[in-house]
Formats: structure tokens, sequence, C-alpha cells
């Protein structure tokens, strides 16, 4: 090979290494390039802020080292920044189906660019969606779509109260006794361990009263033994005078007597009206006393019974008994 052509060769290569140098240099121009572009961003285009930042991420990988502070810097904010984009979506009053997108994409950002604290800050803006989600539905009475909102919540934090809560409201609606109690009793005992005497006693009265009407319906279709199941279930949420005289009644029916006696005298002990709010116990416990064979109580019971709406049948009654 003679020296011309040695010299040619020299001289494309050395061409070669100066336009390589500038390509490298460029691409490094690139990335300070977009870094710029995502934090003059930050404050005020979100979405532009982000899409900035991912390119940081790409390019820094296509330029190697001599970008990886650049690269490293755009990893520490992404994850904030995809958090921020799911908040302003609470914050905008966006539909919840954009929450829960924004807040999923949060998460994976999260995950991607390992940062725990981000993951958890997605994962509440999440459950909010789903809550929020769960509401619109239940607003609209599509309960079945309101329930697979609050159970998606739910997965993420078992423990969301209000989520319980509503899926006890729900069931309720949908006459689903025994979903309801599960909920419903789910409810109590969290709140109860968190010493919520508020929330204990709402939820307490909103199950005593959907069990005493399931009790007192079956009680009217004459079905007594489903009665008394109902009443019972009531119980376990507190004392009613309502619920004692339903046990009156349901008992004196099955001729349990003794059972119908007490529940009609504790009825008695707790209702503090007039002679006339006292009647339907007095008349109870007349039923009970008469049915055991105690005429002469059973007399001045119904004499206490002749108020309203029981003063004919006690009128009547007493005439059975030949009371004076």
């Amino acid at each position: 090979m003679n020296m011309k052509i040695i010299r040619k060769i020299s001289g494309i290569i050395v061409v070669f290494s100066i336009i390589g140098a500038n390509l490298n240099a460029q691409t490094r121009y690139d990335v300070i390039d977009a870094y710029n572009e995502g934090a003059k961003t930050m404050q005020t285009d979100v979405k532009a802020a982000i899409e900035a930042f991912e390119k940081v991420v790409v390019l820094s990988d296509k330029v190697g080292e001599t970008a990886a502070d650049l690269k490293q810097k755009a990893v520490q904010v992404l994850p904030g920044l995809y958090v921020k984009l799911a908040a302003n979506t609470l914050t905008e009053k966006k539909p919840a189906s954009e929450t829960i997108k924004a807040s999923k994409r949060a998460a994976a950002a999260a995950d991607k660019y390992a940062s725990a604290a981000n993951k958890e800050n997605a994962s509440r803006l999440l459950v909010q969606g789903y809550y929020n989600l769960g509401t619109e539905y239940f607003t609209a009475k599509d309960y079945n779509n309101a329930l697979l909102a609050f159970d998606s919540l739910l997965v993420i934090n078992p423990s969301f109260l209000n989520a319980i809560y509503n899926k006890a409201l729900i069931y309720r609606t949908q006459n689903n006794a025994t979903a309801f109690e599960e909920n419903i009793d789910l409810f109590l005992q969290k709140v109860k361990s968190g010493n919520d005497s508020v929330k204990v006693k709402q939820a307490s009265k909103l199950a005593l009263e959907y069990f005493r009407a399931s009790g007192s319906q079956a009680n009217q279709a004459n079905k007594l033994d489903e009665a008394i199941v109902m009443l019972n279930k009531a119980a376990k949420y507190g004392d009613d005078k309502g619920l004692f005289y339903y046990f009156a009644d349901v008992y004196n029916k099955q001729k349990n007597f003794n059972s119908g006696a007490d529940y009609a005298q504790k009825g008695l002990a707790l209702e503090t009206g007039d002679a006339e709010a006292k009647a339907k116990f007095y008349f109870q416990l007349a039923i009970a006393q008469a049915g055991k064979g105690q005429t002469s109580n059973a007399c001045a019971s119904f004499k206490n019974a002749m108020y309203g709406a029981f003063t004919e049948p006690s009128k009547v009654q007493r005439t059975n008994l030949k009371c004076q």
C-alpha cells in the first residue's frame, strides 16, 4: 500500500472521529434541552413535564454514562409528577374513571422508578377514585356496578370504612339480609376497635331497624319462625321497645306465653310515653296472662290497654274473660 492511500485512510478516520465526537456532544445537548423543558413546565403543565422527563430517561440511556446525572434527576421527579397529575383529576373534578386511570399510571411509574412513598400516594388516590366511582353508581341506583367499585377499593384498602358501610346500605336496599348483616357486622367490628362511638351507634341503629322491620313483615305474613329469627338478629344491635313489642306479639301467637309476657314487660319498662303509648304493651301482656290462666291479672292489663286502637279489642277480651 503506497503512502498516498495510507494518508487518505488516516484522514478519513480522523474526520469520522471528529464527526462522532460532535454527534455524542449533540445528543448530550438534546438531553439537557429535554431536561430544561421538563423543569420549565413542572408548575404549569404537568403532562408536558412528564413527557419531557420521560424523554430525558430515553435519551440518557442512548447517550450512556455522560448523561447519567440527568437521568437520575429525571427519575427522582417523575413519580411525583405522575401522582400530581392523578391528584389534579380530583381537584378539577374530573370523572372518577379518569382518576382511576391516572392513579394506576402513577402507581406503575412509582414501581418503575422505585419510589415507595409515591406508590403509597398513588394507592390513596386510586382508593379515592374507586370510592367516587362507587358513589356515582350508587347515586344512579346502579347497585351492581357500585358494589364492583367498592370491592375494587377494598382490595387495595380493606379497612376503608365508608366503602364497607355503603356496601351494607346497598345490600339493605336490595333486601339481601345475609350480605347486609355480614357487612354491617364488619363495619361495627372496625369502628368498635377504633372506639368510634358515634359510628357504632349509627350502624347499630341501622341494623336493628332493618331486622326489626323484617321480623315485623314476617309476623304479618304469619311466618312466625322466620319472624323470631329476624327479631333475634335485630336484638344483637341493642334494646328497643318496638322490637320487644314484636317479640311479645310473635311469642303470644306461638302460645309461648311466658316469653310473650317477658317481652311485653320489657317494652313497658322502656316506654316513657302516656297511657295510650303503653296500651299496646299492656294488650300483649294481657294476652300472655290470659294464656297462662292468670285471668285476674289479664283483666287488669286489658283495662290498662283500653286506649286508641286497642280500646275495642280490649273490651272484647274483657267480655270473653267475664272481667268485672
